[in-house]
């Protein structure tokens, strides 16, 4: 059924519309909006942090009717440093969406003020809340339309290099390990940047997959069900899983040389390298960590690499690419000859053309 009101978007509508206004208005508080938003969507917050506790404090406490006049005075005085502070400058013909968490009454009141300005503005009907379902059913739903190749290949072999190219020569790309500000594995924090929220990195994974077209290849590398702290969605999972595989090669020397071009900050900052590998620690023993201190502590990271490659990360890929990829053959395969730029892109039109084949 279709909202009666004509400023309200329907919410089936959303991934069809988001291009026919010229901004997304998140109206909720810094907190709600730093969890996660639509993509695109600037925050105008009508209530600050602070307000929204102390006026749901007031709801529950006092009484409804006193949390809504004081919400009432808060909201009018935020709108109103909003139009002064940010939004004077927009033309006649300006449109934006907005919403607010469940498309009720903080991103109705922006909406009705901005519509009695001049401006053709529209509320987003269920809001955050709506906006949440259409990401995950359309998750969902992605899952059983695309067609995933998978990339393999032991740590080190350049997967995600590999997909780069492979995204500059014109094919479709889902960088996993992008998306979650990750590289996967022990080591794989990016250093000084957080990951997304799970639902900050779901909404990721929604609005790079519908802006592909479900008729062509997808190419994605081999993830576990979790990239760092993220956990990738379930039925996602299991179609990635079923795709087609293909596996990059590239022998000990090169994996090292590239592994230490990728993860130049442990060695400009050895003692995070040394916490790293310290949670290996019921694994591997008190007395294997400290040879890899020392080895840090000596500069033989070279050394070290290897190591960790041949005692951690190649018996663990083994054990588990045939049983987590049932299309695996390790007779399809692109061999990688060198870490060099040249090497790569001769890699990825390989894989392109193998897969064509």
């Amino acid at each position: 059924m279709q909202p009666s009101n004509p400023h309200i978007l329907d919410i089936s509508k959303l991934s069809s519309s988001l291009d026919e206004f010229d901004v997304i208005i998140d109206v909720r508080t810094p907190a709600e909006y730093a969890l996660d938003h639509i993509p695109g969507a600037i925050n105008l917050p009508v209530l600050s942090n602070d307000q929204r506790i102390e006026i749901g404090t007031l709801y529950k406490q006092v009484s409804p009717f006193d949390a809504k006049k004081l919400g009432a005075a808060y909201v009018a005085r935020n709108i109103a440093q909003h139009l002064e502070a940010t939004l004077m400058d927009h033309p006649r013909g300006w449109r934006p969406l907005v919403y607010c968490w469940r498309g009720g009454e903080r991103s109705g009141a922006f909406t009705h003020i901005l519509n009695r300005v001049g401006w053709k503005a529209m509320q987003l009907e269920h809001g955050y809340q709506g906006f949440r379902r259409v990401v995950i059913d359309q998750l969902d739903q992605a899952a059983k339309d695309f067609r995933f190749q998978v990339i393999c290949g032991m740590t080190g072999s350049g997967k995600t290099r590999i997909l780069q190219e492979i995204r500059a020569l014109g094919e479709q790309v889902l960088d996993l390990e992008a998306l979650a500000i990750h590289r996967g594995s022990v080591l794989g924090n990016e250093p000084h940047v957080d990951q997304p929220s799970q639902k900050g990195f779901e909404t990721n994974l929604w609005s790079a997959l519908n802006g592909m077209d479900s008729k062509k290849i997808v190419y994605v590398e081999s993830e576990s069900k979790k990239v760092g702290g993220l956990h990738i969605p379930d039925s996602l999972m299991e179609s990635i899983r079923n795709g087609k595989c293909i596996e990059l090669r590239a022998n000990t020397a090169t994996r090292v040389s590239w592994l230490l071009r990728e993860y130049k900050h442990f060695v400009s900052d050895p003692e995070s390298f040394k916490n790293k590998l310290s949670l290996l620690n019921s694994r591997y023993g008190k007395a294997q960590i400290d040879k890899w201190h020392e080895g840090i502590d000596a500069g033989k990271f070279e050394e070290l690499v290897e190591e960790l490659l041949v005692k951690h990360y190649d018996p663990s890929y083994q054990s588990s690419i045939s049983r987590n990829f049932p299309n695996y053959s390790e007779h399809h395969y692109i061999a990688l000859d060198s870490d060099g730029d040249e090497a790569f892109l001769e890699a990825a039109k390989g894989i392109i053309t193998k897969v064509g084949i």
